[in-house]
């Protein structure tokens, strides 16, 4: 007997062509949490991150780009690659922090929604296309797919389209060394319900949600350069303590969302994870590993953009994955058949997780 899954028919993406290299940052001037000047010369702070983080490059939207204008062409793109027709979406979720920046500031815009906006740019008429917006850390747009899941399998829904897209560059703090983390971009997909009598697609997920400290080991505050901008409020982190509750807490809910679909982790091709800091994903693979009591990590198992690409928060897994469909990430390749585990953590705290057959 068949039942209904949601299975991924589409995909799409958007990166600015802005490329902008560490040596960027040769001029800037950094600061402590403490407001007093970090003593090591700016090309020294550039080693040191590059060799923690692996980033040497990231991307930057043009001055008249902000977070709808990339969710709307990764979204568009993935239409087309659907074969869509976008009066026919039952959904739009767009996931996001901080909504529309324009180039030049750090005030955020989120009125109204990026996903309504997104539905105006898109031209979509039908009311009946539900458009919100879903602030869920970096795990935003695996959780939009989560949500969309659970519309196609109650039957309330049969298309839904979600969007991840960021312009992190415009939140960050020029004083502080870990601007050179974020970038922005954007990625998107087409959900869309399938009768199959053998399961395809969606076929668990996992989640969780730690707030008693965790909630602000992300958060927003003041320059460290003291009187810079004051009132403006710019992106900070905890970059030790998140590192240890990403490398603690994401191995469990990877294996918990395997258990659940019956499956072991030897059964997997991929595992597309959110990447904020290359040496943190390596030790949170390796984990994943070692807790289904397997060391050896097959080559390519871990597709990795960062280095390349930065952080663009929630825009990474779905960049990732449409790169892989379309032939345009060297040596990498899914197939019909194939199982992919999606996994993100961020601010919140949130993780979540996917397991996924490729139809």
């Amino acid at each position: 007997m068949s039942s209904l899954w949601s299975v991924i028919s589409g995909t799409g993406s958007f990166i600015p062509d802005q490329v902008i290299p560490n040596s960027h940052f040769l001029d800037y001037t950094f600061y402590n949490p403490d407001g007093t000047p970090i003593a090591s010369p700016a090309d020294e702070i550039i080693r040191k991150f590059e060799k923690i983080t692996t980033i040497t490059e990231r991307r930057w939207a043009d001055r008249d780009h902000m977070a709808s204008d990339l969710g709307t062409f990764a979204a568009e793109r993935a239409l087309t690659s659907s074969d869509t027709d976008k009066e026919d979406l039952d959904y739009i979720i767009v996931a996001h922090n901080f909504g529309d920046i324009r180039y030049g500031s750090s005030r955020i815009d989120m009125l109204p929604s990026l996903a309504a906006r997104v539905k105006h740019k898109l031209g979509i008429r039908n009311p009946k296309t539900v458009a919100y917006d879903l602030p869920f850390g970096c795990p935003g747009w695996l959780q939009g797919v989560i949500q969309g899941n659970y519309y196609i399998k109650s039957g309330e829904a049969k298309r839904v389209l979600v969007i991840g897209t960021e312009t992190l560059s415009r939140i960050v703090d020029p004083h502080d060394r870990d601007t050179m983390i974020y970038s922005d971009g954007a990625g998107a997909v087409i959900l869309e319900a399938r009768e199959s009598e053998t399961p395809v697609g969606i076929l668990s997920t996992a989640m969780r949600s730690d707030t008693v400290t965790e909630a602000f080991y992300l958060w927003l505050g003041d320059s460290y350069k003291p009187g810079y901008c004051p009132g403006d409020l710019f992106l900070k982190m905890d970059g030790r303590k998140l590192y240890e509750y990403a490398v603690t807490t994401v191995p469990g809910v990877i294996s918990d969302c395997l258990s659940k679909a019956g499956l072991k982790l030897s059964e997997f091709k991929k595992a597309l994870m959110h990447q904020a800091n290359g040496k943190m994903n390596e030790a949170i693979l390796k984990r994943v590993f070692s807790q289904n009591g397997d060391e050896t990590i097959p080559d390519g198992f871990m597709p990795m953009a960062i280095s390349w690409m930065g952080n663009n928060s929630v825009a990474t897994i779905p960049v990732v994955l449409d790169r892989i469909m379309k032939g345009l990430f060297p040596d990498q390749d899914i197939a019909s058949g194939d199982h992919v585990v999606f996994a993100s953590v961020g601010a919140g705290m949130n993780v979540n997780s996917v397991a996924y057959r490729m139809p």
